[in-house]
């Protein structure tokens, strides 16, 4: 970036006039994760079927189409997941029901899908988790794949 432009709202600070230290992704990571419990994808599989959970699918379209999707989870791509899960929202997808909806955040790996965590969060939907391993793990379980 050269001395004539710079990001705007790039204050490296906490918006109180304090500068955060910057963090890796594995630190950050680890610490979006303390916040919640994540789920095994055995435990989600059954809290799917019993209506107890709403699966999101944020992977994108090339590895849904590589390898294969879950049978009734919700696609959302990752750039739309909070406006079409915000309750409040006026491009809420109709699942998006109230705050207390649980709703489970599917990945590949299960990496990106943590960082959204944090995101449905901060909106309110507190509680939202993601699926350990992502789909790779769902599929390694034996777990249905369409």
């Amino acid at each position: 970036m050269s001395a004539t432009h710079e990001r705007v709202g790039d204050s490296g600070g906490d918006g109180n006039g304090r500068v955060q230290p910057a963090v890796g992704i594995d630190e950050l990571l680890e610490r979006v994760r303390a916040g919640y419990e994540r789920i095994q994808p055995q435990e989600a599989y059954q809290a799917a079927r019993s209506g107890d959970a709403l699966l999101v699918d944020i992977r994108y379209a090339a590895l849904r189409e590589r390898d294969g999707l879950i049978p009734d989870a919700l696609v959302v791509e990752r750039n739309e997941l909070e406006w079409r899960l915000d309750p409040q929202g006026s491009h809420r997808l109709p699942e998006a029901t109230s705050h207390a909806l649980r709703v489970v955040v599917i990945c590949n790996e299960g990496y990106a899908s943590s960082l959204a965590v944090q995101s449905l969060h901060q909106l309110g939907l507190h509680r939202a988790t993601d699926l350990v391993g992502g789909f790779q793990a769902w599929r390694a379980a034996g777990l249905p794949v369409v």
